[in-house]
């Protein structure tokens, strides 16, 4: 019995540590993140190169106000396809230089963007997605994120269960710019969508959040090669179009589109974290089963 007691006593000790854990507010939130934009260098993407580098600017500092002054360490790399081949630049995917290397600063992917081509014609998104989750040394313990970003369906055989299979085994999110249209649950235009809600224009530069928001028709099979993807992983899908609308509606998408990138990185829960969740669980366990036995024992 004195065993038991013993027993009893540590397994409190840690269940009683983990749920302090657990419920005790979260301040600090460290951030170390690697974020790769997966670009279509094909003649009608412009706009969205311009867009890349002044969005993640916004980005870079949205993480660091994010931080309140806690340790935050960001970094940013670029992939190009579908570039006919033409000035060096591949069909396939391929990286751009920033900052001297695979990753860099938002300054540094600032000026890389001005290195992105418009002369492909030929665009496996797919394919280019499993390129930067392969190619790129990520930081250590950074959470992965992939922006797609394209105005055409996945041309080539790569194949989305393909894509699907190295997002999880990378851990990796996906936000999806993409030529594909959402609508709210309310019937109205939506910039973009997550698993749970959708995203509307507000007239002012801002966002508002909708319900039952849904992809209703895109570029040849982009709905089925990227928005589910995308969804699967706990990201976004984004309607393209809304950035080309200019003026108010873009404003309002860009910041639609920082804010729950934000919100998605700074969610990913630390391995710290994760172990403790685990550790309570299991300690949890291990106490319903002893006291089964003290009372079978008792029998």
């Amino acid at each position: 019995m004195k065993h038991n007691k013993v027993f009893k006593s540590i397994l409190s000790t840690a269940v009683l540590s983990t749920m302090a854990v657990m419920i005790a507010p979260v301040k600090a939130t460290p951030i170390n993140t690697n974020v790769v934009a997966v670009v279509d260098e094909s003649g009608s993407m412009s706009t969205e190169h311009a867009w890349l580098g002044t969005m993640i600017t916004s980005l870079d500092a949205a993480l660091l106000a994010a931080t309140a002054g806690d340790p935050f360490s960001a970094s940013y790399g670029l992939t190009g396809y579908g570039a006919s081949g033409s000035g060096g630049h591949a069909i396939a995917g391929h990286q751009h230089t920033v900052g001297g290397g695979q990753l860099g600063s938002a300054a540094q992917f600032d000026t890389a963007t001005g290195g992105l081509v418009l002369t492909g014609a030929h665009e496996d998104g797919l394919q280019a997605i499993d390129y930067a989750l392969t190619s790129y040394t990520f930081t250590g313990g950074a959470v992965k994120n992939i922006i797609l970003v394209t105005d055409e369906d996945s041309d080539g055989s790569f194949g989305v269960a393909n894509a699907a299979a190295s997002l999880a085994n990378a851990n990796a999110l996906l936000n999806a710019v993409i030529n594909v249209n959402f609508e709210c649950g309310n019937g109205n235009t939506a910039l973009g969508m997550t698993n749970t809600l959708g995203y509307e224009a507000d007239g002012s530069g801002g966002f508002i959040t909708c319900t039952g928001a849904t992809a209703t028709t895109g570029t040849g099979s982009s709905i089925a090669d990227y928005v589910n993807l995308a969804l699967d992983t706990g990201g976004a899908a984004w309607d393209l179009n809304q950035l080309r609308a200019g003026g108010l509606t873009a404003t309002s998408f860009t910041n639609a589109f920082v804010d729950i990138k934000v919100e998605e990185i700074i969610n990913v829960p630390a391995p710290t974290t994760v172990a403790f969740l685990g550790l309570g669980i299991l300690s949890m366990g291990m106490l319903r089963r002893q006291r089964k036995n003290n009372m079978e024992n008792l029998v």
